[in-house]
């Protein structure tokens, strides 16, 4: 839809569509959404808040009573809901195999509301096997470390959401293997002792975890194509960029820091990130997140050594210098969208 309104601009900009032309090239391009559009949009939305109360209610059933609840009829909710929920699976996905060998666009349209209701029961099953394992931690007091809890749930999530295909399930055992390694971290502390506090620790690892997850993803997109959507390497890419910065903003705030490994990987994740999102698959919002952490390191740096020794002109060299660095990033930034819409 992006690159269909990057080329209407730039039609309308040369000039090779005509201005009385425009509203009906503009109808014609498919831009603003039908009827159609927005049933199978409301269609889909609803499924999903569905998918999600069904098993916000079943986890809040059980909380709520849990005093007039046997554990047994505790297990035996949860397990049914998770047993109802593998069976809409199967059966949607028996379906859809079904479909693929149809010619008949009614039949291929079946096929894809099929598809998706297979991804939504088994969204949801992963959600209920987070809900059984707390309860089984609860009912049996099993003293295990609140990041067991989140990391046996990707690891028993893991064939599910290899067998989905679905991207928004791999970003969701993601979330959960970030959750883990940060309570573990902030349990534990790091893994070289006195050289690492939790905190500093807790962050390489998310930035590690996250740098290899944003590679693995992008090259896998080269061969599956339902690894291609924006948003899913955006948020890997913010799990990758906040956590660098942050051990950067921490170097820089330390009065007793002499040296931090961050200063030499901040400069080469930049490196990789322009080399990658302007030349290889160029991505306007990669660049900008960028951009944006460098101003946030530059002012933070700024600040530590003029705000320290007092003075309003630090003040206003700061807001200056914040103007300066926003206003050469929009410039940088629109060059680039210019070029990216040629």
């Amino acid at each position: 839809m992006s690159s269909i309104r990057r080329e209407l601009v730039a039609l309308i900009e040369r000039g090779a569509i005509p201005r009385e032309q425009v509203p009906r090239a503009v109808a014609l391009s498919g831009l603003h959404p039908s009827g159609r559009a927005w049933g199978v949009f409301l269609d889909r939305l609803l499924l999903w808040l569905g998918t999600l109360a069904l098993a916000s209610a079943l986890l809040f059933l059980v909380a709520y009573n849990w005093a007039d609840m046997g554990r047994w009829l505790r297990f035996g909710l949860v397990q049914a809901g998770l047993v109802a929920a593998i069976g809409v699976y199967w059966w949607a996905e028996g379906r859809v195999q079904v479909d693929d060998g149809l010619v008949d666009e009614g039949r291929a349209d079946n096929g894809v509301v099929d598809n998706i209701v297979a991804r939504a029961a088994l969204t949801m099953a992963s959600l209920l096997l987070g809900v059984l394992l707390a309860l089984f931690g609860q009912v049996y007091q099993t003293g295990a470390d609140p990041w067991q809890l989140f990391f046996f749930w990707a690891v028993l999530m893991l064939p599910w959401v290899v067998v989905a295909r679905f991207d928004a399930l791999w970003i969701l055992w993601l979330g959960l293997l970030n959750l883990s390694l940060l309570l573990y971290f902030r349990t534990w502390g790091g893994v070289f002792g006195a050289l690492l506090t939790s905190d500093t620790a807790a962050l390489w690892g998310l930035f590690a975890l996250n740098t290899v997850a944003l590679a693995l993803w992008e090259l896998g997109a080269r061969c599956w194509r339902w690894l291609s959507t924006g948003w899913s390497t955006g948020l890997l890419a913010l799990g990758s960029g906040i956590p660098l910065t942050l051990l950067m903003l921490m170097f820089i705030l330390d009065e007793w820091a002499d040296v931090s490994a961050a200063v030499l990987v901040y400069p080469l994740w930049l490196a990789i990130l322009y080399v990658v999102y302007r030349h290889w698959r160029p991505d306007l919002f990669m660049l900008a997140g960028g951009c944006l952490s460098v101003i946030v390191v530059v002012t933070t740096f700024s600040g530590r050594h003029l705000l320290w020794q007092g003075g309003a002109g630090g003040f206003l060299f700061l807001s200056m210098a914040v103007l300066a660095l926003g206003a050469m990033a929009v410039f940088w930034l629109k060059r680039i969208h210019v070029e990216m819409s040629a």
